[in-house]
């Protein structure tokens, strides 16, 4: 028999938007536009030796491999072939490296730790608290409140045994509350955008499921009469989870005009079930754009990458599927050297970075674009490397010109793991959650290893 609890969970409305809903904030009221946040993470590791501009001087290259702390204007310096589609936008380039995070779970999977720090395994029982991503979707509120796509491993990893459904996720709404990420460009689209499909079928449906919820509700209202207690708490619990959906409904309805103006325009290939990875992460980065700039979301988290997933699309291995742990160990394929494989993947993924901040550039906002409220974040899953030990999380951050902290045009390596002034994931996340109106005093777990020295509170170099 099918619960109530499994209905919502499970049918009408998609259990992804419900899992990524926050439905105690919907709109925000500053008039101001909101600002909005992009978490594109990959697994794997990403070397820190891979994020040096090629230009350093030989002062500067003996100061990065001794890993001391520095900062450099990136104006007239070369950027790393890989992040070559981000030339033209060097103006809001950081390139930030000497975080760490051992209080992470690093190796092979990550699952959310490392927007979470915290440790955590598939175990929903491991999720301390929600990710950072989602206390920044409390800050700046929307009808969807947050997506997540991902490119999902089948071996390890978070989901198993599905590249394209709705399935466990990289980020958490709350302690135990696993986020549900789109795995396939198709899915996404039809999920978020189904109110205001062009399919007349999906559109008959979509206004069926609307009068389904609001039967439920009333019927859920006449059963909680005469009731006491726990059971009254319980159907309240269930009514008010199916009104709160129905009022995001609403609001989305109200937007329905500009929602469809900005409905994404896939190519067949990007929804194909044999899509490659490079044009799934192509699809995924449009339907992206589409919420965005909709409006439907202010943050969206984006695995393009795990371990466990298995690489089609490579620019000549496009007949191969590349085993990324094989990648990982250093291992060639189909003649191509393993750092080589690394670095056309990366390349790719910073093509995908340069369509979003040239497509956000292109939209007027304010005084300015759209791009001027954005930030957007790389970095990698669990660490510097295949079996990385948490003592360096490399961050390429792309930053608006209304961004609250000081960033731009930067190369800059803080105090390595463990001397005095080193900073951790927690830190950097503690500083843009208070740079944006969240005055924690610390986001994540401490590092038992780094006991001497004081780990809470922002980076203050960031702070404007």
């Amino acid at each position: 028999m099918t619960s109530r609890r499994d209905f919502l969970q499970t049918s009408l409305f998609s259990v992804g938007v419900m899992a990524m809903m926050n439905p105690s904030r919907l709109i925000a009221s500053d008039v101001r536009p909101p600002t909005r946040f992009i978490f594109m993470h990959r697994g794997n590791g990403l070397f820190p030796k891979v994020m040096v501009p090629p230009s350093f001087d030989d002062k500067l290259m003996e100061k990065e491999s001794r890993k001391e702390a520095f900062e450099v204007d990136l104006d007239g310096h070369e950027l790393p072939h890989w992040m070559s589609p981000l030339a033209d936008h060097v103006d809001n380039l950081t390139i930030l490296q000497g975080l760490s995070g051992k209080m992470c779970t690093t190796g092979h999977h990550s699952w959310c730790s490392s927007l979470g720090v915290y440790k955590a395994n598939e175990r929903i029982s491991s999720i301390k608290w929600a990710t950072v991503d989602f206390e920044l979707a409390k800050l700046f509120p929307s009808p969807v409140g947050h997506i997540e796509l991902a490119c999902f491993p089948l071996g390890g990893g978070n989901a198993r045994g599905s590249l394209d459904g709705i399935a466990q996720g990289f980020s958490a709404r709350g302690p135990q509350q696993p986020n549900y990420a789109y795995g396939s460009p198709k899915i996404a689209l039809a999920e978020l955008f189904k109110s205001v499909a062009k399919d007349q079928s999906t559109q008959s449906q979509y206004q069926l499921d609307r009068m389904l919820l609001k039967f439920i509700a009333s019927n859920e209202n006449a059963q909680a009469r005469g009731l006491e207690g726990h059971e009254k708490a319980k159907i309240a619990n269930y009514s008010g989870a199916i009104e709160e959906i129905r009022g995001r409904n609403e609001k989305i309805d109200a937007m329905a005009d500009v929602i469809r103006r900005h409905i994404p325009e896939l190519d067949s290939k990007h929804l194909s079930p044999d899509v490659s990875t490079f044009d799934r992460q192509i699809g995924h980065t449009e339907v992206l754009l589409g919420s965005l700039i909709s409006g439907l979301t202010n943050v969206a988290a984006f695995t393009v990458d795990e371990l466990g997933h298995e690489y089609t699309g490579i620019p000549g291995l496009e007949g191969e599927k590349v085993n990324m742990h094989d990648i990982g160990h250093g291992k060639s394929i189909g003649g191509v050297e393993a750092e080589e494989i690394r670095a056309r993947c990366r390349h790719h993924h910073m093509t995908l970075v340069e369509r979003i901040v040239t497509r956000l550039k292109s939209i007027p906002e304010g005084s300015g674009t759209m791009f001027d409220n954005t930030m957007l974040f790389y970095f990698p899953d669990s660490g510097e490397t295949h079996h990385s030990h948490g003592t360096e999380f490399p961050f390429i951050v792309m930053a608006g010109n209304n961004c609250r902290l000081d960033l731009g045009r930067r190369y800059i390596r803080l105090p390595n793991y463990g001397q005095e002034g080193h900073k951790t994931l927690g830190n950097w996340y503690t500083t843009i959650l208070n740079a944006y109106g969240n005055g924690v005093e610390h986001f994540g777990s401490l590092d038992v290893g780094l006991q001497h020295l004081d780990q809470k509170g922002p980076i203050q170099r960031f702070l404007i």
